[in-house]
């Protein structure tokens, strides 16, 4: 076992017995060094493997939220993998999309009767706008569909679709762009999300579910050039 993958064995273990918590400070690099018998140069490897997987944050200064702390933030490394999967190909936009389908349309089965909605409505609020350019509606629309998923209270289909969202922000903001007519689009997408809101709202869950994979096919569909060309 290399010595930085050793520090990386010790927090897990710390954080499967709760000696560790989110929000909890790691010890510095020299008392870790110390207790784990490693270098601190492996302690600095791996403390930056543990921040790009989100495991912790670091902030400089003094104060309660200076130094190395928990945060568990699993999105992060869930992008990292996506954006590294999709730059090499090993999975397409194509890939994105039944995914879509297979995470929303079961979190909408499943959303709990008592979901609150009023984050999803006030994301619908601002997307009323007529004269929002796209590149504003877009990072509202995904932020949209992660608060429904939510409802389903499953953090790992939230999880995922957060990480998925900003994975493909910017394939979908090139989708988005080459469409003839946004504004229509974009009406069409306000009315389809409100009639989604409201499904959920009443506790029509099943009818939920069938108006999202409407909704996802006909982006999908919209934003493909031909149907052998998919898109997320």
């Amino acid at each position: 076992m290399k010595a930085h993958e050793k520090v990386m064995d010790w927090v897990t273990e710390e954080l499967k017995s709760g000696r560790l918590r989110i929000g909890d400070h790691l010890p510095g690099e020299r008392a870790l060094a110390e207790e784990l018998q490693v270098s601190r140069g492996a302690i600095r490897e791996a403390l930056r493997v543990l921040e790009a997987l989100g495991t912790i944050g670091t902030a400089t200064g003094s104060g309660p939220r200076s130094g190395t702390i928990i945060t568990a933030a699993p999105a992060q490394a869930l992008t990292l993998a996506l954006n590294m999967q999709l730059a090499t190909s090993h999975v397409e936009a194509s890939h994105v999309y039944e995914v879509r389908q297979l995470l929303e349309t079961w979190a909408a089965e499943h959303a709990s009767q008592d979901a609150s909605w009023d984050s999803a409505e006030c994301l619908l609020d601002l997307m009323d706008d007529p004269d929002m350019p796209l590149e504003d509606f877009l990072p509202l629309d995904a932020e949209f569909h992660v608060a429904l998923s939510r409802a389903a209270g499953n953090p790992l289909i939230s999880t995922l679709m957060d990480a998925l969202r900003t994975s493909i922000a910017d394939h979908t903001l090139s989708r988005a762009r080459a469409l003839p007519d946004w504004h229509r689009t974009a009406r069409r997408l306000r009315a389809e999300h409100r009639a989604i809101c409201e499904a959920l709202r009443s506790g029509k869950s099943p009818a939920a579910a069938r108006l999202l994979r409407e909704h996802i096919q006909g982006y999908y569909l919209e934003t493909s050039k031909g149907p052998e060309e998919p898109t997320a």
